[in-house]
């Protein structure tokens, strides 16, 4: 737990860091599983500083994003393709043809194949390494609304009410949000290597205390995530204000 969203994203952006260089200096890529939204935005700007004033070396690094609404236009201003490109990668030495994000615009008869080959691509390059998340008020974790199993893998979704209220502000009205999108699966997301989740606000503290100390159930799908070797949720104290944990430590 942190007192702010600053001091949780440096400690993520530093792990991340060391990670890649210990990659680079054993000549092997580094697999990193990206989020969107503004929960992951710190950590990107962290590693931006690191590469313009630390000389952090971003080109041994492979991408996986979670998920994308579909359909949706790569340079539509809701685009996570245009997200990642104006908080990250624009900005960092990372190689084009090592960026992965679910694709928008294919065909929906296409959609399986697509997503088959993403899984396909991801065990290619290794396994993720580690897994960035957030987590949405239904307890999602990529776009694996309630009732996604723990073996799903990358798929198409069928996004939950409360997950397009959310985002109607972003697309100027519930009516021109997605009904769906292309996502990671859970299982998918449990086979990463380490997971870090980062949750901000006092909106997020009642999701999060049912995902830390409730049971696993396909209705909050986060609550999978109990079940990793290596996962670790980093809070801020309003999130983290539900959790009623001892012998905690910053």
């Amino acid at each position: 737990m942190f007192k702010n969203a600053s001091e949780a994203s440096q400690v993520v952006a530093t792990e991340i860091a060391t990670l890649v260089r210990e990659r680079a200096s054993a000549g092997k890529p580094c697999v990193l599983g990206l989020a969107t939204g503004s929960t992951p935005m710190g950590v990107y700007r962290e590693l931006i500083r690191m590469h313009r004033d630390e000389n952090l070396s971003l080109r041994n690094v492979v991408t996986f994003n979670l998920d994308e609404y579909f359909p949706m236009a790569p340079d539509a201003a809701q685009s996570y393709v245009r997200f990642m490109n104006e908080n990250l990668f624009d900005h960092v030495d990372v190689l084009s043809e090592n960026v992965h994000i679910p694709d928008g615009t294919i065909a929906e008869e296409s959609v399986g194949k697509f997503c088959d080959d993403y899984e396909s691509k991801i065990a290619a390059a290794g396994g993720i390494d580690l897994q960035l998340l957030g987590i949405g008020r239904t307890g999602h974790i990529g776009f694996n609304e309630p009732r996604s199993d723990a073996d799903t893998v990358t798929r198409m979704v069928v996004l939950n009410s409360v997950t397009r209220n959310d985002a109607a502000e972003n697309f100027d009205g519930l009516e021109n949000v997605p009904h769906h999108a292309v996502t990671m699966g859970v299982q998918t997301i449990l086979n990463a290597q380490r997971i870090r989740l980062m949750a901000y606000g006092e909106h997020k503290s009642a999701i999060v205390e049912r995902t830390v100390c409730g049971d696993i159930t396909e209705s909050i799908p986060a609550t999978f995530l109990q079940q990793h070797g290596d996962v670790r949720f980093l809070m801020d104290d309003a999130a983290a204000s539900k959790l009623n944990l001892s012998n905690t430590s910053k």
